[in-house]
């Protein structure tokens, strides 16, 4: 599974932007996927979790109600829809795969990984 994320860039506080993550491959319609994010001297976040079918996520208490992830098996794409982005959100975001069936923030539980996307909000 090869997986390519894109849509990072500059925006000013409160604005939005939308991220997608293409995979190849053809496991990405049965797989739990996530996106997490790094930010300059930080350890890697779960930010955002969706099991195979889109009909459950799970989101970090920093992005809930701001950020929406969805995904378009027959596309095998993932997005993130990010809203009121806030300066605190600059970070690298990945995209990932999950080895479990259930939605996981633990790092561990993915085995593969986007190359990042960076997306930098300016206040």
């Amino acid at each position: 599974v090869q997986l390519q994320a894109s849509g990072g860039g500059l925006v000013q506080a409160g604005g939005s932007l939308s991220l997608s993550c293409e995979a190849s491959g053809r496991t990405f319609g049965g797989s739990t996927m996530g996106w997490f994010r790094q930010a300059p001297g930080k350890e890697r976040e779960f930010v955002a979790g969706i099991n195979w079918s889109g009909s459950i996520s799970d989101y970090a208490d920093s992005v809930k109600g701001r950020f929406t992830i969805s995904r378009d098996n027959a596309k095998s794409t993932l997005y993130l829809r990010m809203n009121s982005l806030k300066p605190e959100d600059t970070a690298v975001y990945y995209c990932a795969r999950s080895t479990k069936g259930y939605i996981s923030r633990r790092l561990a539980d993915f085995d593969y990984w986007g190359q990042g996307t960076l997306v930098t909000v300016s206040s």
